[in-house]
């Protein structure tokens, strides 16, 4: 399927902002797992709760849409990369 694909692909990527990846997973954590079911993480925890922060910023998005967002966005960073999307 073009989602396995895809996030195999942007595994190769060079190098991405944090916002990039963030956006990445919460839509592969969306697509996969659906809305968030856990705790958000506390205070000694900064990537944890930015990670719990961009997974629950996609809720109710539904599983198509999630991994359709995902393939899109994912084809933008290995396109600006030089990769083959």
């Amino acid at each position: 399927e073009d989602f396995e694909e895809y996030a195999e692909k942007v595994k190769s990527l060079p190098s991405c902002t944090n916002e990039d990846l963030l956006i990445l997973y919460g839509l592969y954590k969306q697509a996969t797992v659906g809305d968030v079911n856990t705790e958000r993480p506390g205070l000694f925890d900064p990537k944890g709760k930015a990670k719990w922060d961009a997974w629950k910023g996609n809720e109710g998005k539904s599983k198509d849409d999630s991994m359709n967002d995902y393939i899109t966005k994912a084809k933008q960073l290995l396109e600006a990369a030089g990769l083959p999307a």
